[in-house]
């Protein structure tokens, strides 16, 4: 936990430096004060009032036609990455949905297997004289609370760590 307070205040020490200054920042300085804000994890960007600024801007600009998203070259970690969906619970495995063509959309679902008639004497059959006792279950996965990501590379531990992040209105 001291690593993460010690983040946050530096976090907070190089956004409040960088509004201090009349200057309108670069796109570089934007892209490390997304990042530096994105990465901030207790509290979120929401927590920090300093972050508030270049994170509305982003979402902002993200509204617009063909948004780039701002990068900070000195961090080399680049764009953030976006992941929907979360992990499956125990027991369940990823599936899709079928359009109405036939074919799989995105992978949406939590499928399991199971069987209806384990421990009964007799299996249930179908018209087909097939037993009927498997059945496929299928629950919406669930949506991630922060589906933005950045790996970035702690120079200490030579580690990667993602930082989750999200930007909802």
């Amino acid at each position: 936990m001291p690593v993460k307070i010690k983040r946050i205040k530096i976090v907070v020490r190089v956004l409040l430096a960088a509004t201090v200054f009349a200057a309108p920042a670069t796109a570089s300085e934007w892209g490390c004060e997304v990042l530096l804000c994105a990465s901030s994890s207790n509290p979120s960007w929401r927590g920090v009032p300093a972050c508030h600024p270049p994170m509305t801007r982003l979402i902002s600009a993200m509204k617009k036609p063909g948004f780039d998203w701002p990068t900070c070259p000195e961090a080399g970690t680049g764009s953030p990455s976006f992941e929907r969906y979360a992990a499956c619970p125990e027991g369940y495995r990823v599936g899709s949905s079928l359009d109405r063509n036939g074919f799989a959309r995105e992978a949406n679902l939590c499928v399991k297997t199971v069987n209806m008639c384990q421990g009964k004497a007799h299996g249930l059959y179908n018209s087909d004289r097939q037993q009927g006792c498997i059945q496929t279950i299928s629950i919406s996965r669930p949506l991630r609370p922060e589906p933005y990501f950045f790996d970035i590379k702690n120079d200490t531990s030579g580690q990667t760590e993602r930082h989750w992040f999200e930007l909802h209105n």
